[in-house]
């Protein structure tokens, strides 16, 4: 095989992931070998997997010197950065509800990353298999991990913004306790989770940071259990920050009429019909209308959205209906998420987790162009690092969304023409359709990268 390691799979000594021939696997090291082979023959694996906690994965070889696992394929990597309020909480109780049952078993986490959760059909699972050990009646070696990947930014969605989780792009493991400490005073919040979850544990590192002492302590099954139920009790009330956001309300509010946005609907269709992706991104997805065609046509479909109401009601609906194939998150396509971590590359950028067969880009353009002036050489060519393909929306300056925009500030945007439009975009697509949308001013094409 062909091994490709993984670039964020490298801290752990037990073993990494790495791909081969477009296949996904994980490598054992030795030290941890005694390990597997008990939660192997204990059918704990099998367990974890048919009761939907673990991704699959199946023995491929087995030797002395390692073993080989490979693992159901992703469809998309995100990151908790990405994940809107309820992503991030339901990734939190699946992280307490796998520990919990990891006990009952005898074994437990010696991580609590939320890294280790991906979303795949609307649920989330847990994907190192490599995290687990014999239970031991310690206290919780990942709970601070815990704290700081789960707890504490769901903290600051709830009582300070629905963005805080952005604060795990600055850092990688975590928002500190000196940092939730600092953001969420006492006279904020005086709640019991704040003294539990932030005060002590706070004030536990302020008390031994200059004379490190090992305390010796015991945390048997039972008190580990229970701890998990507060940890259940504290993440279930915690509820997001109510506030209205730009488009959250979006299409109460669009300029289209019933007729031209049942036509715009049509034409997308069409085109994906002919296009016949395998997988597709939607950028500025808002609820995810139009990733809905792409989705229930069993077509693996990323609905990204800089608003975080949007992409909060998309999750929900998702759980709600038990939609499959569709993976809505969190996205400022002018500032996208970039590599992170160790040498800028533990953690993807987005383009780095593509290309996809076919972008949908969508009353897009102009927010970019006009409302960001990010020229259209730049899109495109950004664009054609994303996508093989891309059904696009051209909305000219007479549209009155654009005339909106363009009331309380000076109009500079000589080339934002749908002839300035086309060229640019000439210079890395091929214009395979393009249609007048009925009932508007708006444009829609079928690009095909050169």
């Amino acid at each position: 095989m062909n091994e490709q390691q993984n670039t964020g799979s490298f801290r752990d000594p037990s073993g990494f992931v790495f791909s081969a021939n477009g296949r996904i696997y994980r490598r054992i090291n030795p030290c941890y070998k005694e390990t597997y082979d008990a939660l192997k023959a204990e059918r704990v694996y099998d367990k974890l997997i048919e009761q939907g906690f673990l991704v699959p994965h199946k023995e491929v070889y087995y030797g002395e010197d390692h073993i080989d696992l490979e693992a159901e394929k992703i469809p998309f990597i995100s990151y908790p950065y990405e994940w809107s309020f309820s992503q991030l909480k339901d990734a939190a109780l699946h992280t307490l509800a796998l520990q919990k049952q990891l006990v009952e078993w005898g074994f437990s986490l010696k991580d609590a990353s939320a890294y280790n959760i991906q979303f795949v059909n609307g649920k989330p699972i847990f994907i190192d298999t490599l995290s687990f050990e014999r239970f031991e009646p310690n206290p919780w070696i990942a709970f601070g991990q815990f704290l700081r990947h789960f707890l504490y930014p769901l903290m600051l969605m709830q009582m300070v913004d629905l963005r805080a989780n952005q604060l795990l792009r600055l850092w990688i493991d975590g928002i500190p306790e000196d940092v939730i400490y600092t953001l969420l005073p006492n006279r904020k919040w005086l709640s019991l989770n704040y003294w539990l979850y932030v005060k002590l544990p706070y004030s536990a590192t302020q008390k031994y940071s200059a004379h490190r002492k090992k305390v010796q302590r015991t945390l048997p099954k039972e008190k580990m259990l229970k701890l998990m139920d507060a940890l259940q009790m504290a993440i279930g009330g915690i509820k997001p920050k109510k506030a209205p956001t730009e488009w959250g309300n979006y299409y109460a509010t669009t300029n289209y009429n019933e007729h031209s946005f049942d036509e715009k609907t049509k034409l997308v269709d069409q085109f994906l019909q002919t296009i016949n992706p395998k997988t597709v991104w939607d950028l500025g997805a808002n609820n995810g209308n139009f990733s809905r065609l792409a989705s229930t046509k069993g077509i693996p479909t990323v609905a990204f959205d800089i608003d975080p109401l949007a992409v909060e009601k998309n999750y929900l609906t998702i759980k709600k209906t038990q939609e499959t194939n569709l993976l809505p998150l969190q996205l400022d396509l002018t500032n996208p998420s970039g590599g992170i971590g160790w040498a800028n590359q533990e953690r993807l950028a987005l383009h780095q987790r593509g290309p996809a067969d076919c972008g949908l880009i969508l009353a897009l353009i102009h927010h970019l162009a006009i409302g960001n002036n990010v020229p259209f050489g730049a899109l495109a060519s950004y664009f054609a690092d994303l996508f093989n393909a891309i059904i696009i929306e051209f909305i000219p300056k007479e549209d009155s969304k654009i005339q909106e925009m363009l009331l309380n500030r000076k109009d500079v945007f000589d080339e934002y023409t749908q002839e300035h439009f086309e060229r640019s975009f000439e210079s890395f697509f091929s214009i395979e359709a393009k249609q007048a949308i009925p009932g508007s001013l708006r444009t829609l094409y079928w690009m095909k990268k050169k």
